[in-house]
């Protein structure tokens, strides 16, 4: 496996470029093979304040599409704050961010094939996660590495993601931020693997807006889902909480205003 130098992203660009950029000192990045899709792909790193001058040990939270998390420079839409979000909250946690593979990214954030926009490489995209990402992170950073201490958030895609990684790797992620899932790109087979997930244990923080669409099947999917969750697991072990954002749209805006509480409702 190889691993290029961790770089502070303000020098990555020269001068000018870190004059526009909105990504703070605590934000670094590395390129990293990833031989599960046989390519390699940028690694955004977050740690929080006081972590060089600290001895002891992080929870993480693996995030999708790095390119929208930190810097408005390199979003597609605006960004959410997420370094800006931790600093302010004093949030102790590692964040690693995993950059999409732009015109692969629908492949690699659908877990199972769509007939009519294709996908199905989510297996081989938390594979590498799982197996390359996650062990160099806790190998190279104090982490707490235990499922408890290991959360995977995403929106849209990333969402979708996100609540399949708890249900395939519970014994490695513990906690999901699930924001705007796009479940209808699965809808069938996500419902299917939900109901036949009957000891589910992971913390789950749904959000969503009401004005995503030209329908509500956002909301109704997220109603779905719910209700098949506390189908299988007693309500009163409140693992789940839904947000349902009134006039949120599905946009940086929604993800990066409902960040704080999500990362505070999980634990952090």
């Amino acid at each position: 496996m190889k691993i290029f130098i961790l770089i502070p992203f303000f020098l990555i660009f020269g001068i000018t470029a870190a004059q526009e950029s909105t990504a703070s000192k605590q934000v670094s990045i590395f390129t990293m093979e990833v031989p599960q899709l046989k390519t390699t792909r940028k690694i955004w790193l977050y740690l929080p304040i006081g972590y060089e001058t600290s001895t002891k040990k992080y929870p993480v939270i693996y995030m999708h599409d790095a390119q929208n998390l930190f810097d408005k420079k390199t979003s597609y839409a605006g960004e959410w704050n997420v370094d800006e979000k931790l600093d302010s909250l004093k949030a102790q946690v590692i964040v690693v961010g995993i950059e999409n593979g732009g015109e692969k990214r629908i492949d690699e954030l659908t877990p199972y094939k769509n007939e009519k926009y294709g996908g199905g490489e989510t297996d081989k995209y938390l594979d590498f996660i799982v197996k390359t990402l996650k062990p160099e992170i806790d190998k190279k950073y104090r982490t707490k590495p235990n499922a408890k201490s290991t959360t995977i958030m995403g929106s849209s895609l990333g969402g979708l993601t996100s609540y399949y990684a708890v249900i395939k790797y519970p014994e490695v992620f513990g906690k999901a931020g699930v924001f705007s899932p796009a479940f209808w790109i699965n809808r069938t087979e996500i419902n299917d693997l939900t109901t036949n997930s009957k000891k589910l244990k992971v913390k789950i923080y749904f959000l969503c807006g009401d004005s995503e669409g030209n329908d509500d099947s956002m909301v109704k999917d997220l109603d779905h889902i719910e209700l098949l969750l506390n189908t299988n697991r007693c309500y009163c072990l409140h693992l789940n909480k839904k947000v349902i954002i009134k006039g949120g749209h599905h946009n940086e805006k929604l993800w990066r205003d409902g960040f704080s509480n999500a990362i505070l409702w999980l634990g952090y």
